[in-house]
């Protein structure tokens, strides 16, 4: 992982994807949150990865028995077998549960392979076994176990959507208890830096509001006499990170 990456990533894991979308939504990108995404277990700690992605077509029959399985060149078992460490695969199954995105062995694979998540428009077959795994999974619903050819990957680490999102290779990708955001990867940095501020100044916001401070004037943050209050919270804050 480059450095630039590793900073990038470190900062993301301290937001939410909640503060990434409203920082998105002021640069004007109000769709990159994929849809009807949810994670499979409980999140221990926020998902963070560049993307690599695995596309999905309808299945044709004569090109798509379960034959073909059998093929090392299949490309669901190329990206389960070529999906970076510390990445997360992203799969474009076309917003369709019925035929499995994958199952727990190829889940438990990019697990044991370093890989960082999965996530899919789809679903994931041996779902209960999946959700056991200390691995972050996203998907909209559990696959009928038996309906492997109604799908046909069709390509690796290509542009994708998910979730009526568009995914290019190496975008960044957040996922937490709420579902999942797509961050483009020319602005990962800058969006990483300032949803940190905004991590903080919402932490000031809450404990304001607890002890029972009016959120006008607050939230947003327009009173000037607030404004000093955050500018010395900040300080003292710092202050003591440093000692």
């Amino acid at each position: 992982m480059k450095n630039s990456d590793e900073s990038i990533i470190n900062k993301l894991r301290k937001i939410s994807t909640a503060t990434i979308a409203t920082n998105l939504f002021k640069r004007g990108l109000k769709n990159q949150f994929i849809q009807k995404v949810r994670p499979l277990n409980a999140i221990k700690h926020t998902m963070v990865g560049r993307a690599y992605t695995l596309r999905y077509i309808p299945a044709r029959e004569d090109l798509n028995s379960l034959e073909v399985f059998k093929n090392p060149k299949h490309l669901q078992r190329v990206a389960v077998e070529e999906c970076p460490k510390d990445y997360v695969l992203v799969i474009d199954s076309r917003k369709d549960g019925r035929a499995a995105s994958a199952g727990s062995i190829l889940v438990t694979r990019l697990m044991n392979r370093g890989v960082a998540g999965i996530v899919t428009d789809g679903g994931f077959r041996d779902s209960k076994e999946i959700a056991e795994l200390n691995f972050p999974s996203f998907h909209v619903m559990p696959s009928a176990p038996t309906n492997l050819s109604l799908h046909q990957a069709i390509a690796v680490n290509e542009p994708i959507g998910c979730g009526d999102v568009a995914v290019f290779p190496g975008d960044f990708i957040v996922g937490d208890h709420d579902g999942v955001m797509v961050i483009p990867k020319d602005i990962a940095y800058d969006v990483a830096k300032e949803c940190l501020d905004m991590t903080l100044y919402e932490e000031f916001v809450m404990e304001k509001v607890q002890k029972g401070v009016s959120v006008i004037g607050l939230y947003p943050l327009t009173d000037s006499k607030l404004i000093l209050e955050f500018e010395l919270w900040k300080s003292k804050l710092n202050t003591s990170k440093n000692e």
